[in-house]
C-alpha cells in the first residue's frame, strides 16, 4: 500500500467536469494497493493518520493533527503510485492490485477514514478524474508499506 498525504488548504476532485469531491483544511490522500494488502494495514495507516501532527501551532511548529485543527479529508485511488520505470518508457504497473482487490481495500480505506474522521470526500475508483489542490507548505509525506 501506498499513500501519498498532501497537507493542503483545499482540494477537490472532478469526474466528466463535475465535482464530485471537495475540502478545505485537511488531507488529500493518494491511495494505491497492491496485492498482498490487508485491512489491518489500512487500520494502521488510518488510526497514524488521525494522530500524525503535521499541522502548525499558534507558534508556526507543526504540533498539531488534523483532528486537533477539524480537518476535512479526500480520499483518490491511484493505482499509478506503482509505476516501474526499470526498464523501457512505459511504466508497468504489475505490483498494482488487481482492479477488484484493490476497489475492495479503496471502499475499506474510505469507510476506516469515515469511521475515525466523519466527513470523508472521495473520488471515484477507476475513473478519469481531475485533481485541484493548494498544497500548504509545500507539505508532502509518501508512505509505503515496504517500509513499515
Amino acid at each position: 500500500m501506498r499513500i501519498v498525504i498532501q497537507r493542503v488548504n483545499h482540494a477537490s476532485v472532478k469526474v466528466d467536469g463535475e465535482t464530485i469531491g471537495s475540502i478545505g483544511k485537511g488531507y488529500l490522500l493518494l491511495l494505491g494497493v497492491a496485492e498482498g494488502d490487508t485491512k489491518e494495514m489500512v487500520d494502521r495507516y488510518v488510526k497514524k493518520l488521525s494522530t500524525l501532527r503535521i499541522f502548525a501551532d499558534e507558534e508556526g511548529k507543526t504540533n498539531l493533527s488534523i483532528t486537533d485543527v477539524g480537518g476535512e479529508v479526500l480520499v483518490v485511488s491511484q493505482f499509478t503510485l506503482y509505476a516501474d520505470c526499470k526498464k523501457g518508457n512505459r511504466p508497468s504497473f504489475v505490483k498494482a492490485g488487481a482492479p477488484d482487490f484493490a476497489e475492495e481495500m479503496y471502499e475499506y480505506f474510505k469507510a476506516k477514514c469515515v469511521e475515525t474522521f466523519g466527513k470523508v470526500e472521495c473520488g471515484s475508483f477507476g475513473a478519469d478524474m481531475k485533481v485541484e489542490l493548494e498544497n500548504d507548505g509545500p507539505f508532502t509525506i509518501l508512505w509505503d508499506s515496504e517500509a513499515w
